[in-house]
């Protein structure tokens, strides 16, 4: 499933490779990729610096095609949620999180999921395609419009599963890293993945310091299975294995995510089999009380496990000696938390 055309489609060296077949010298590659993403330019009309026979050629042979906003909802607690089209007429949604100083913005890599976990929203109508770098950076650029602030933090989060589209993800953080494009902070930027192995473990090879997050959800082999059928032929021992590799070799500490659903994955069985998992490996576990999807789902899932056994697992672990927190969902009014994004189902308003 192949993602967008046009110039968003290439990475920093795509780019410069482009623009040197073209017999651009080196450094029209650098003021272009600043056009596209410093200064989130919406036409190559906006280009001023650059040559208008170099314009026009890029408008003709790699179109710029800036996102489309459809839809904005802003939450009683300040998140706001966009759903966006696309070029081809594909829509994802973004999550941009203000809070003080700092703004958060979880970007989709995918439209819609091929995962399918039975919380989550988004896999429910499959996956249409990949995302191409440009479109993930663009997510960020527009937030930052709205809101009229810098993007400080970013988080691989949205619709889809990073580490599906390893190549683009990779290429768009990148971009929101470089100084020619976002600026942003590699250990500011995340991502959020089910930890498909392969990809975990070129992931762990990358130069870059950026930060990861795995949804595990339960370390029974059983229940994650059930929770996440798109990785029933995973072995826990072998994510275990390969985050433990990860946090050796990068002495990044992965976030381990886990999603609390009532008598699924909260009984004290399923929490000594976590404590179990996590003891003795550089990690953080990441409790999160079930969003319930949106629309619900009609085999229903749920409910979240109550504030008091959050609090208590929570306890549990950290006697144990396993860092944890527990995430304070926002934008739950507005369909904008972990596992109600959506954008396939959303319609314009």
């Amino acid at each position: 499933m192949p993602a967008a055309s046009g110039i968003k489609r290439y990475d920093i060296p795509g780019l410069q490779a482009l623009l040197h077949s073209w017999g651009e010298p080196s450094f029209r590659a650098t003021q272009l990729l600043q056009w596209l993403y410093a200064h989130g330019a919406q036409s190559y009309e906006e280009m001023s610096s650059l040559p208008a026979s170099l314009r026009e050629r890029l408008k003709a042979d790699e179109p710029l095609a800036p996102l489309g906003l459809l839809k904005r909802q802003t939450s009683s607690d300040g998140t706001r949620k966009y759903l966006f089209g696309l070029a081809d007429g594909s829509r994802i949604e973004t999550v941009a999180i203000p809070h003080a100083k700092r703004l958060t913005v979880c970007f989709s890599t995918q439209v819609g999921c091929a995962m399918g976990c039975t919380f989550c929203s988004t896999g429910r109508s499959g996956l249409v395609r990949s995302l191409a770098p440009g479109e993930m950076v663009d997510q960020l650029i527009a937030v930052s419009r709205d809101l009229g602030q810098r993007v400080t933090n970013a988080v691989a989060m949205g619709e889809g599963e990073p580490f599906a589209n390893y190549d683009a993800t990779l290429a768009a953080l990148r971009i929101m890293n470089s100084p020619d494009g976002l600026g942003i902070g590699a250990r500011h930027l995340t991502v959020s993945t089910c930890g498909l192995l392969t990809p975990l473990g070129r992931f762990s090879h990358e130069p870059d310091q950026f930060t990861l997050a795995v949804s595990l959800h339960s370390a029974v082999q059983a229940t994650r299975d059930a929770l996440m059928p798109a990785l029933a032929q995973q072995p826990l021992a072998a994510l275990r294995e390969a985050l433990a590799s990860y946090g050796e070799r990068t002495r990044r500490r992965p976030s381990l995510e886990v999603t609390l659903v009532s008598q699924v994955n909260d009984t004290p069985a399923e929490v000594e089999a976590l404590i179990g998992f996590a003891r003795g490996m550089l990690c953080h576990v990441n409790l999160i009380p079930l969003n319930p999807p949106s629309p619900p789902l009609s085999e229903g899932i749920g409910p979240s496990s109550p504030p008091e056994r959050c609090a208590a697992i929570a306890s549990q672990l950290q006697a144990a000696g396993v860092e944890c927190s527990i995430r304070r969902s926002r934008g739950m009014d507005i369909g904008g938390a972990c596992g109600q994004l959506k954008g396939l189902a959303e319609a314009p308003a």
